[in-house]
């Protein structure tokens, strides 16, 4: 089972696919957003997901991120060893975190702007999290998994001068250009998804392989990562994390940041693919 939000911007209609076929949700809910996940709607989609009518033209339709408005975009930084070693960083002993302004969000394959004045675009594939329930001080990873409704392919579109040479020792500036998240296309429901841990997740640039890896080399895993979060924060329902990047970007020096023209393509096993263009 797979959930989606299909149409133009702003006007998506909420649907879930399942077996190949295409159904509108409209008749649960006016979209995906953190008061249907709240409201245990996964388990209303699945109870309903025979009865529920088909989507007539869903595979012409744009498709947008799967969830509507997060209240928060949490981040967690060089959480792959071996990206941490390209960034001339030694792995963190506790998760590193930072924040990405939700209207970041869009469409797996919208265009991204080339923000004016960009030098260092670079691209980033990473297996997003979002939470189903409030988890505040949760006791153990354990107790994470009631809290996470499912997952998501992920782009933490970056712009590294701005990240690092100009951020006043704070990433986010460099985290947070229109059209840096675009998220999707599907959120996979945790019991659709075998193992969040041995996912392999890969990106191309204009075809030619960039990142190619397995979450099973996360330093942090999803558990731990939502554990730790919630000693520090209330994650709410609808709340997306984006659980870090594998090796294989441009900050490396082994690859020319994106320019105008350039295509990125970014995928998860089990989660689907995104294309976007430079423009």
């Amino acid at each position: 089972m797979e959930l989606l939000r299909l149409g133009g911007i702003g006007e998506e209609i909420p649907a879930v696919r399942h077996d190949g076929v295409t159904r509108d949700l409209r008749p649960l809910t006016d979209d995906i957003d953190g008061d249907f996940l709240a409201a245990d709607g996964l388990t209303r989609v699945r109870e309903a997901l025979d009865g529920l009518p088909v989507l007539e033209g869903a595979d012409e339709m744009r498709i947008g991120a799967p969830i509507a408005r997060p209240g928060a975009v949490l981040c967690i930084g060089m959480n792959y060893a071996a990206h941490a070693a390209e960034s001339g960083s030694a792995p963190p002993e506790v998760p590193v975190l930072f924040f990405k302004h939700p209207n970041t969000v869009v469409g797996p394959n919208d265009d991204v702007p080339m923000p004016p004045g960009s030098t260092k675009l670079d691209w980033e594939v990473e297996l997003g999290v979002v939470i189903s329930r409030r988890a505040s001080y949760l006791a153990s990873p354990e107790e994470a998994w009631d809290h996470i409704a499912g997952f998501v392919t992920s782009q933490d579109l970056s712009e590294r001068a701005w990240q690092l040479e100009e951020s006043g020792g704070q990433w986010s500036k460099g985290k947070c250009g229109p059209s840096f998240n675009p998220l999707g296309p599907a959120l996979v429901p945790v019991s659709d998804l075998p193992d969040p841990n041995a996912l392999r997740l890969w990106s191309t640039v204009n075809g030619e392989t960039r990142q190619d890896s397995t979450t099973a080399d996360l330093i942090f895993d999803v558990a731990t990562i939502v554990w730790h979060l919630s000693q520090y924060l209330v994650l709410d329902p609808g709340d997306l994390i984006n659980t870090g990047t594998p090796e294989g970007v441009a900050l490396s020096g082994r690859f020319p940041y994106l320019a105008v023209g350039d295509v990125v393509e970014v995928g998860i096993e089990g989660l689907g693919a995104q294309r976007q263009r430079i423009v």
